[in-house]
This record gives C-alpha cells, structure tokens and sequence, in this order.
C-alpha cells in the first residue's frame, strides 16, 4: 500500500507540473507576423478586361486543347526530374516540421539493465554488489517564452514554401512544354516553307538556264538563279538540325531520353478575343511564387521570435519512474521515483544570443525586400505578357497583309520577266521578299501563341 501511494504521489506531481506548464505555455514572446503593406495598382495592365475572373482560372488543357500537347504535359507532370526533386523536398520538410512539432512534448524512454559490481575494500573483503533496473524516464523542456512554437511555426512555413515552389514549378513546366510544342510546329513549318520555295528555286535555275542557253539573257542571270538556289539549301540542315535539338529538349524536360516529338501539322489552341485578366489583389493569391515568397517571410519572422526567445532562461524536467533492486526476485518489490528540475540562463556570452538575434532580424529585412521583389517582377511580367500579346495579334494581321502584297509583286514580276520588261535581278528581290514575308508570318503566328503562353503563366495559371 505504501508502494502504491507512493506511486500516486508521483503521478500527482506530474500532473501538476503540467498544469503548471500549461499555464506558462500561454506565454508568447516576439512580434506576429503581418503581411508588408504594398499599395497595388488598380489596374494589370493597358487593354484588359478586368474583374473578378481571369484566364488563369481555366485549367492548362482549357487553354491547350491540342491532345498531343496534352499528353506531352501529363507526361512531364509524371516523369520530369525536377518534379521529382520538389517531392522529395516536400518530404523532408514534412519529417523536419514534425521534429519541430514532437518538441512541443515530452520525450519518454525505458530502459531495462543489468549490472554487477565487485568490491574488495581493505583486499580482504570481497563483495558482490548486483543491480537490476527497470524505469522510465521523461526529459521535458518548458516552452516557457514561446521558444518552442516559434520553431514550430518556422517548420510549418518551410513545409509550405516547399509546396508553393513545387507549384510554381509546375506553372513553368506547362508553359515550357508549350512554348517547346509551340517552337517545335513553328520549325516544321518554317521548313516546309524552304523546301516549297527550294522546289521554286529549282525550277527558277532550270528556265534560267534555257534562257541562257537559247541566247535570251546572259550568263549572269543564270548564275544569280544558282546562288540563290544554293543559298535557299543551305537552311535545309540548320532548320533540320534545330527541330531535332527541340525534340531533345521537349524529351529532356517530359523525363524521357531523346526521341522523335509527335506533333500535329495544325495548332489547336484557344486565344479568347477578349483578355480578361482579374483584379490586381488576386494577383498576391494566385502566383505560387508569391505566395512561397511570402511563406519563407513568415518562416523568417519565426526564426527571429527563436533568437528572441533564445535570449531567456529555460525550464528543463527530468523524471524517472521504475523498479529497482540488488535481487532479481524481488524487483517488482522495489519501486523508485525521481524528479528533477533545471533552470538554465545566460549570464555571460560576449553578445552572441543578441547578436544572433540581430542577425535574424536582419534575414527577415531581407525576405521582406525579397517578397517585394519578387511581387512586383510578377507586375511586370503580367504586364509585359499583355502588351506582348496585344502587340502580337497586330504583328500576325500585318504580317498577313504584307505576305498578300509579296506574292502578289512576285507573280508579277516573274510575268514581266517573261515578257522582258524586267531584269532577273527584280524578279529575284521579288521572290526574296515573299520568300521573308512568309517566314515572318510563320514567325507571327509562333509569337502569338507564346504571347498567350507567357500571360497565362503570368497570371498563376498552369499549376
């Protein structure tokens, strides 16, 4: 009976002590964090619909509906390595913020031992001193002043800064794989154009060499048909050359090693005729980057409540609670109790807590700089990504005018040539500049598509 009293004695003091801790636990020392102030600007951008909703707000395949873009992106999502990394990541911060979180408690072990001890005091009276041991024991430090869910808080905010940067990742990736896809179609048919223009260069140097042959134009005329011939082949390679590279980097960053790209001859992709783009405060909410940004702030601003805390004295508890004798048959017989309190503070440290201290507040100015950055880079990303993309619908219609104007001169001049009103010389300035014009509306259509790439991205769509 005495045993067990003793037991509930113990019990009660630990439950004590836990109120006790409960009660200090309230305790928080440091400054809260609070969002930096940033006025915004009332509007993204110069020719935008602005209101509650956004492009962004549609999924990747609403704005890429080509499938076999779609299933470029599903596998990237699936196999890309950087993807994988940022999983990974996310992984340890989950384990490390549950180390922050298992310190808010007390740690328990056991132990179960054995020991003999000879003794031979005087070399004339030996002794054998056995003990057999069973216990638990609890260590508890006190969060007295906040220590403790301060470094709890820090770990939360890294584990979500980790997803915010995986998200982010993911937005890029999109836009990569479609800026890639988008490039690679642009390629083929820039391609196709040379090759249907060397066809025309062929036939050009064939009537040019009857007509020098047959005495109807000089030598040079001819000559001119050949170069301009040999200049038009020689793009063949090097279109060649980059749509292989393009595929390799389309397979890179899908995960897979280089292979062949399939890709349509006809790009399907959704450009609304109106831009609507949201609200600037919307902004803050939708871009992962920000919002990581903001999360390694608030991961900044609980390191500093650490080092403030750091600065103060630490309550630490120790227990034991077990059974104890020097015979084994009787160790269920002997229980044992122990408890200890140990108040730790600094007296002297030459500066190093608050210099720690002020070297953690100078960390968090920079997160706060460093969020403020990274907010108005995504500003300037919307807003260029709209005047890219308003500017490059303009380009795309003058360039289709000038294509229609270009081969409209070229057919004309290839008839007054026949008809010797014109030099060679005029036909093959002719044919340069509907050969350009046709490039560049290629080109106009690429950067349209990139444009609606680049503002879709901007916005936080994608992830």
């Amino acid at each position: 009976m005495i045993k067990i009293m003793k037991v509930m004695r113990f019990n009660i003091i630990i439950a004590s002590l836990a109120v006790m801790v409960l009660s200090l636990g309230s305790c928080k020392l440091g400054q809260k964090y609070v969002r930096p102030d940033m006025p915004l600007p009332e509007n993204l951008g110069v020719t935008a619909t602005t209101d509650t909703f956004s492009i962004a707000d549609l999924g990747w395949w609403d704005i890429y509906t080509d499938t076999i873009l779609q299933r470029l992106i599903k596998q990237t999502m699936e196999h890309n390595k950087d993807l994988r990394i940022a999983d990974a990541r996310i992984k340890e911060l989950a384990a490390r913020k549950r180390i922050e979180f298992a310190g808010l408690f007390p740690e328990i072990n056991g132990s179960l031992y054995t020991q003999k001890e000879g003794l031979n005091y005087g070399g004339d009276n030996f002794k054998n001193d056995p003990e057999y041991g069973l216990k638990a024991a609890m260590s508890w430090e006190l969060d007295l002043w906040g220590n403790k869910r301060w470094a709890n808080e820090r770990g939360k905010a890294e584990f979500m800064s980790g997803i915010e940067n995986r998200r982010a990742l993911t937005m890029s990736l999109v836009a990569d794989v479609a800026q890639a896809y988008y490039e690679l179609v642009a390629l083929d048919h820039e391609l196709a154009i040379v090759k249907q223009t060397l066809d025309a260069r062929r036939e050009s140097v064939r009537l040019a060499k009857l007509r020098f042959e047959g005495g109807l134009t000089s030598e040079t005329a001819y000559q001119q048909a050949q170069v301009e011939y040999a200049r038009t082949a020689t793009r063949v390679p090097v279109l060649e050359r980059d749509i292989t590279m393009k595929e390799n980097e389309i397979s890179f960053i899908a995960g897979e090693f280089p292979s062949g790209i399939e890709r349509s001859s006809r790009i399907d992709m959704r450009l609304p005729e109106e831009l609507p783009v949201g609200i600037p405060s919307t902004l803050l909410e939708r871009r992962p980057d920000i919002r990581a940004a903001e999360q390694k702030l608030i991961a900044a601003n609980a390191a500093v409540g650490v080092a403030y805390t750091n600065r103060f004295p630490r309550l630490a508890l120790t227990g034991q609670l077990g059974v104890e004798s020097d015979e084994f048959s009787s160790l269920f017989k002997s229980p044992m109790h122990f408890l200890s309190a140990s108040l730790l503070g600094p007296l002297f440290d030459m500066g190093r807590r608050q210099s720690t201290y002020r070297a953690q507040q100078a960390v968090y100015e920079q997160e706060c700089y460093a969020y403020e950055k990274v907010v108005l880079n995504a500003f300037k990303e919307v807003r260029d990504a709209i005047v890219a993309y308003n500017k490059a619908r303009d380009i795309y219609e003058t360039m289709a005018q000038l294509v229609h104007a270009s081969k409209t001169n070229m057919d004309l001049a290839q008839l007054q040539y026949i008809n010797g009103v014109i030099g060679y010389i005029d036909v093959l300035d002719a044919q340069r500049s509907y050969f350009d014009a046709q490039v560049g509306l290629s080109n106009a259509a690429l950067y349209k598509r990139l444009a609606m790439v680049q503002l879709y991205k901007a916005l936080g769509g994608g992830w």
